[in-house]
């Protein structure tokens, strides 16, 4: 996103399957002609298998009210992220897309490790 607020290079579209608040106006793949397509970067915060279901909600609770705070939404802006902030759940869901998702393309493309 710097490189694109400089003017140095274009942006074409976004790859999410929602417009995004980064670059109001812009479309999606999805809507400039390739539908279905989505490829969005996520990233989250993994504690130990067995910690105490209350500290994961304590801490995700703390987590998610840090990313919604003006500061964390304008740091996250500026370098090209926006920022959810989500449960356990919905992450755990999402990752569970995805892998299938990744799954299927490693098997039609015939991928293996040797």
């Amino acid at each position: 996103m710097p490189n694109v607020k400089a003017g140095k290079l274009k942006a074409l579209a976004v790859t999410t399957a929602e417009p995004s608040a980064l670059v109001p106006g812009l479309p999606t793949v999805a809507a400039t002609g390739v539908p279905g397509f989505e490829a969005a970067q996520m990233q989250g915060i993994f504690v130990p298998a067995k910690t105490p279901n209350a500290v994961v909600k304590q801490l995700n609770q703390e987590i998610v009210r840090f990313l919604r705070s003006a500061a964390a939404k304008e740091t996250l802006f500026n370098v090209g992220t926006e920022p959810v902030g989500s449960s356990s759940e919905q992450l755990a869901a999402t990752l569970n897309v995805e892998m299938d998702k990744l799954g299927k393309l490693i098997k039609l493309l015939g991928l293996r490790v040797d």
